[in-house]
């Protein structure tokens, strides 16, 4: 992972924090697949992909977001709740862009992002 990535995902944890969700767990992996965050917001488990940009020339971060990463997001948080046998939990994915511009970020936090 970049320096980059490393950071966005520093900024994206505090971030979450600061609006009241406990991070449980970051960069969890199962095989090829990672989810950046995972996070309980109250009685909900969510699943938090996070996507960092210097400059817009690629579009907004949360733009880079392909189906095939969502479904590598998918089978992942699957094998999470399988592993540690948690059923009926509402469960959603976010995602948070962050743009850095000569050292401020700007955070766009998209919740229940996609399914």
């Amino acid at each position: 992972m970049s320096d980059l990535g490393r950071y966005g995902e520093q900024l994206a944890q505090a971030y979450l924090e600061e609006h009241g969700l406990r991070v449980v767990e970051t960069n969890y992996r199962f095989h090829h697949g990672e989810i950046d965050i995972i996070a309980e917001e109250g009685d909900i488990l969510v699943f938090c992909e996070v996507k960092t940009r210097r400059d817009a020339a690629f579009g907004a971060p949360e733009a880079a977001l392909t189906q095939l990463k969502v479904r590598h997001i998918h089978r992942v948080a699957e094998a999470y709740l399988a592993k540690r046998a948690i059923r009926d939990r509402q469960c959603r994915f976010d995602v948070i862009g962050i743009f850095l511009v000569n050292g401020v970020a700007r955070v766009n936090h998209l919740r229940n992002a996609f399914w």
